[in-house]
């Protein structure tokens, strides 16, 4: 195997992992961290691990210019985004690739981050390979007859799956950001919303094109992580998770892996059939389109059990580890305690086949995964910001956590920058069974020590109230 010197585009614990991974592949690496990240666990473990040689520091994590001219000075030959910057940027991995000292992109080729980062793109694939999509319109519509037609069929899909309410989305086709979209609660007031909001795309986008979209409630949020090589022929999956506990703004607050649970809890359908469905259509999909490194592939179940395709993630997730916990590979004594994702990532990202079928590929027990933030959960998740004085949990076979706070490693008090989200910390919790992993999920969030004031000299607001109280009714529906 080729010894390569990996850039880490990234920062705290995911560069964390990333390095370690490096380490135990036995490739060189280069971290990079900015002022507000001085302080940062992955600046102190890439000098424990690789020395004063093996850090840069740079202006943003997010100026491409800078970081090819780290990767330049330091000679790296490959590149890990991570997850978030620029993990999901095709220009960027396009760039790294052509450039004249090129960089292998630890992610998939260009052209897949491309085709499949359009949403309307990846459902149109997806239609044209039998693979259930939200009901909505896969292209721009330009046509107000047209439109209504289609929100008057969400409307009805709506009503089958019981929904007394139902709502359609309008959003402007090159909108973003919350911008150009509104939520209609029935067809009497849709013409008006539908010209205003293609009115809006031609002043303000130059694009009068309009998405038709339904509005989605009380489903279940499922992915199934995959895992392909280079040529994008040989793909497998890791399983699947449940990422329904989430934020109002719905970002995940908890993943467990496996997505349903049928061995412990009763659901209205058949559970182990929607499983295999959405598992069977990713890897299809997957082979068909190529695609040729790590991905997640998000979908929605209904109340009634049936699965929609929602979008690929063309990235390694911050979740990947739950679904690594789970998951053991047959003849590989290293995984007898989980599949090392992020390994596997940079394996298959440098070349190497991926050496197994899904058929070596097994399951064990029940993984939780829990985001510790510093956020108010009982104000709209609000961030806090602020300094944390002690972070400690006791240490135990079945858990794993991943942090960038150095008090956690007994270093000093830590200042939580202004500059990122406050993500303080995963914890991934293993069980033989799903009782046996909410006791110990639990066992771990109250022995949790984490203790700070905000800026304000109160108390620091963590979320670990809400984790405890949300790990009983984890995989209910």
């Amino acid at each position: 195997m080729t010894q390569h010197r990996i850039l880490i585009a990234n920062r705290g614990e995911i560069a964390m992992r990333i390095l370690r991974a490096c380490v135990a592949l036995g490739h060189e690496f280069v971290c990079v961290y900015t002022q507000a990240d001085h302080a940062s666990g992955h600046v102190r473990l890439a000098q424990e691990l690789g020395g004063p040689q093996s850090l840069r520091r740079i202006r943003s994590y997010q100026d491409p210019s800078e970081l090819f001219a780290v990767a330049d000075a330091t000679a790296a030959t490959a590149v890990h985004p991570g997850y978030g910057f620029f993990a999901e940027d095709f220009r960027f991995a396009r760039r790294a690739e052509k450039r004249d000292r090129p960089l292998i992109f630890i992610g998939p080729s260009f052209g897949v981050i491309r085709d499949l980062g359009d949403k309307i793109n990846t459902k149109r694939i997806a239609r044209s390979l039998g693979v259930p999509t939200i009901p909505g319109s896969d292209r721009p519509i330009f046509d107000e007859i047209e439109a209504v037609e289609l929100a008057q069929a969400i409307f009805v899909f709506q009503a089958e799956q019981g929904i007394t309410e139902g709502c359609v989305l309008v959003k402007a086709s090159a909108g973003g950001g919350g911008m150009g979209i509104e939520e209609v609660y029935d067809l009497d007031t849709f013409r008006s919303v539908y010209r205003r909001i293609r009115n809006y795309a031609k002043r303000n986008l130059s694009d009068e094109g309009v998405l038709i979209e339904q509005r989605i409630f009380d489903f279940n949020h499922l992915e199934v992580q995959v895992a392909a090589e280079r040529g994008g022929k040989n793909a497998v999956h890791f399983g699947t998770r449940n990422c329904s506990v989430q934020s109002l703004g719905r970002q995940k607050r908890i993943e467990v892996a496996p997505g349903f649970d049928p061995a412990s809890l009763q659901y209205g359908f058949d559970a182990t059939r929607v499983l295999d469905a959405i598992t069977t259509h990713s890897v299809n999909m997957a082979k068909s389109v190529g695609y040729d490194n790590v991905g997640t592939w998000e979908w929605i179940v209904t109340p009634k059990g049936e699965p929609f395709l929602m979008e690929v993630n063309t990235r390694i997730q911050v979740e990947n580890g739950v679904s690594g916990v789970i998951s053991r590979l047959q003849g590989r004594e290293e995984t007898a305690r989980g599949v090392d994702i992020i390994s596997e990532q940079i394996r298959l990202g440098l070349g190497e086949p991926l050496g197994y079928t899904q058929d070596d590929v097994r399951f064990e027990g029940l993984g939780i995964e829990y985001r510790i933030i510093a956020e108010n959960p009982a104000d709209r998740f609000t961030p806090c910001l602020g300094r944390i004085e002690r972070f400690a949990w006791r240490p135990e076979p079945w858990l794993a956590v991943f942090t960038q706070v150095p008090t956690a490693q007994g270093g000093e008090p830590y200042d939580i920058p202004m500059d990122f989200d406050p993500n303080l910390a995963l914890a991934i919790v293993w069980g033989a069974d799903l009782a046996q992993a909410r006791a110990r999920g639990a066992e771990f969030l109250q022995g949790l020590t984490l203790t700070g004031t905000d800026t304000s000299g109160q108390p620091l607001c963590t979320n670990l109230e809400f984790l405890l109280a949300r790990t009983q009714t984890i995989l209910h529906f």
